[in-house]
């Protein structure tokens, strides 16, 4: 079996000024005195560290941008040795600041689209470049909650369990990875003390609070009413729809049992509809990322805490 090293990094663009109107496009480029050869910031995950954090560490070290992750971008794999290299990428808006060559970087350099296209050294990069469209985009995240230990060990009311150690770990864990797709956010949860608890490490690091929403709870209990059911169901959708539509980046903690009624209503809301019927299911403590850009779908990711 060929061993998989994994990598990744990023295409960092910035909007231009062409004829006077803001239409134009450029990418950065990374030049290394090693190989000589000009490509696209990357490099090597460590050991333990999730494939998001590679990303943006790689990024800085190469570039000293400090990125907040867009819409993904393709992999690329080719054979280094005896080994299949794997670099995994993403789109990231250039934040303004000044680029600058380090770690083992000696030259960096805005091009527009089609001269970074014929200065790339490899082929394997331009079908990257071709994926790229660049035009901001807001992320919604819906996070199922980490772990909590099983429902019948705990005594008291279900919507009193807490996380567990390794609930709490990933949810420190999931903290940073949030805040590479959104420095800051709207942080919304359902009123259950794992879910909040889940949201609580990030929405502190980014200086706000946890909105527990009924409408994000279970409700879908024995002997419920059926009418009853179905409120709480418009009220769900009501809600994610709303935070579509308002265009600024939003959090949501849920259970397993109405994440998928989530999922169903921003893609109302973004009028998408998958290609192919997509399992909407996550593990404890993932994420699916909805990459958002005037009303429409620029990207679907699921990511898992690792």
């Amino acid at each position: 079996m060929t061993d998989v090293v994994r990598a990744a990094g990023a295409v960092l663009w910035r909007p231009t000024t062409v004829l006077g109107t803001r239409d134009g496009t450029e990418v950065l480029l990374v030049h290394r005195a090693k190989y000589d050869d000009w490509s696209l910031p990357k490099g090597k995950r460590e050991p333990g560290e999730h494939i998001l954090q590679t990303a943006v560490r790689e990024v800085f070290e190469e570039t000293s941008v400090h990125s907040v992750l867009g819409p993904r971008l393709p992999t690329v794999e080719y054979q280094v040795g005896d080994s299949r290299k794997r670099i995994d990428y993403w789109s990231v808006l250039s934040p303004g600041g000044q680029a600058a060559a380090s770690h083992e970087i000696d030259e960096v350099c805005w091009l527009p689209l089609r001269l970074a296209i014929q200065r790339l050294t490899y082929p394997r990069d331009i079908a990257v470049l071709d994926a790229l469209r660049p035009r901001t985009t807001v992320p919604l995240i819906l996070l199922r909650h980490a772990s909590a230990g099983e429902k019948g060990s705990w005594p008291g009311d279900d919507q009193s369990r807490p996380l567990d150690a390794k609930g709490r770990a990933d949810a420190r864990g999931l903290g940073a990875l949030l805040a590479f797709f959104a420095p800051r956010a709207r942080v919304l949860s359902s009123p259950a003390v794992r879910c909040t608890e889940t949201v609580r490490p990030y929405a502190e690091a980014s200086g706000g609070v946890v909105e527990a929403e009924a409408a994000f709870g279970l409700h879908d209990r024995a002997g419920e009413p059926l009418s009853s059911r179905t409120g709480w169901t418009d009220a769900l959708g009501r809600l994610v729809r709303s935070l579509v539509a308002a265009g600024r980046p939003a959090v949501v903690c849920l259970h397993r049992e109405n994440l998928p009624k989530a999922l169903a209503a921003a893609y109302s809301a973004l009028d998408f509809s998958p290609p192919e019927p997509a399992d909407p299911s996550l593990h404890k403590g993932g994420f699916w990322v909805l990459h958002t850009a005037d009303g429409e779908l620029a990207g679907l990711e699921r990511y898992e805490p690792e």
